[in-house]
């Protein structure tokens, strides 16, 4: 990418000014009101209406999705919405459009949701969870992603390594150490999704933790489709799992009693829970390192890229390692 690129700039410019503007530009009032949201990859804001209301503004970063890759996702979310799933879905014009432009943005609106952290460690909520999850999942069995991505070991997981190598984030005398701990990782990888076998691959909505889960008195609002690929079932599965193993176990049973309720499971995914934590943890720091031109980034993760964040990033992909070679979890179906 030319970071000099004049969307580029513009984009990292983005004001209160342009974001009113873009705003107005679909026939709204904006009363002045502005709050930026807790994003980063895009830019998201609450802007007020002179009508007293809320609206999501979504502005989206250049170059990472393509207009038909953006549009796949608002259709993938209108398919969600009309079968009665949660999902917070762009707001269309009466032109059925959701993508909009404005000099060189490009975004998105959506109405404005509140709604409380999800309770990871109450059964009840995890078991409503897995039940709207295979919901969304069997209406994401329905077709398959064109314009989007899957999700696989050579871009989540040989990609991001050889990247944070190649463009010197890793300190000099951790190299060796990263680069045999990655390339190690990516063989037990392979090991699981060799036992796991043919899986099938859906679309999900990729990044299903509970951030981006809101929960209301009368269940949860599910948002953010914005890393909605073709995956296993399991990468919307996986991030609800945390703690010990006991715990781990507990809050996976909650999760499939419902999710069983509305679609079927294969047992043998169980065997790509940590290769998929573990992908995600090694994507997850190379999108940092992508995105470190950006002044948002430096200012809003000032921890990255330091001798002690290598350090721990490294003894954490270390228990992943460890994590890998485990028994699976026991699902009582």
């Amino acid at each position: 990418m030319n970071l000099d690129n004049s969307e580029t700039q513009a984009y990292q410019a983005l004001g209160p000014q342009q974001i009113l503007d873009a705003v107005e530009s679909q026939g709204y009032l904006c009363d002045g009101r502005l709050m930026a949201l807790n994003s980063y990859e895009n830019r998201v804001y609450q802007v007020g209406l002179e009508s007293g209301q809320n609206i999501i503004a979504k502005f989206y970063r250049p170059f990472r999705w393509s207009d038909e890759a953006i549009m796949e996702e608002h259709s993938f979310a209108h398919e969600l919405v009309q079968a009665e799933i949660p999902v917070v879905a762009p707001i269309r014009n009466e032109q059925v459009q959701s993508l909009f432009k404005h000099g060189p943005y490009r975004f998105a609106l959506f109405p404005q949701r509140g709604g409380r952290a999800l309770e990871l460690e109450n059964p009840d909520h995890l078991e409503l969870m897995g039940r709207f999850i295979g919901r969304l999942h069997l209406i994401g069995k329905t077709q398959y992603f064109k314009h989007r991505p899957s999700l696989t070991i050579a871009s989540f997981g040989a990609e991001s390594y050889q990247f944070l190598l190649e463009k010197g984030f890793i300190p000099a005398e951790l190299q060796v150490a990263y680069r045999s701990l990655a390339e190690d990782l990516l063989t037990r990888i392979q090991f699981c999704h060799n036992r796991a076998g043919e899986v099938a691959y859906i679309r999900v909505h990729g990044d299903c933790h509970s951030g981006n889960i809101l929960w209301t008195d009368d269940g949860p609002h599910i948002v953010d489709l914005d890393d909605a690929r073709n995956a296993p079932a399991s990468q919307d599965l996986w991030m609800f799992l945390s703690g010990n193993r006991q715990e781990r176990t507990t809050a996976l049973n909650a999760v499939l009693t419902g999710y069983t309720r509305f679609c079927e499971f294969n047992p043998l995914e169980l065997h790509l829970l940590e290769a998929l934590r573990t992908l995600r943890l090694m994507y997850y720091y190379a999108w940092l390192a992508r995105r470190w031109h950006d002044p948002a980034f430096p200012r809003a993760f000032p921890w990255f890229n330091t001798q002690k964040c290598w350090e721990e990033h490294i003894l954490s992909l270390r228990e992943q390692a460890a994590a890998m070679e485990e028994e699976t979890l026991v699902w009582r179906c």
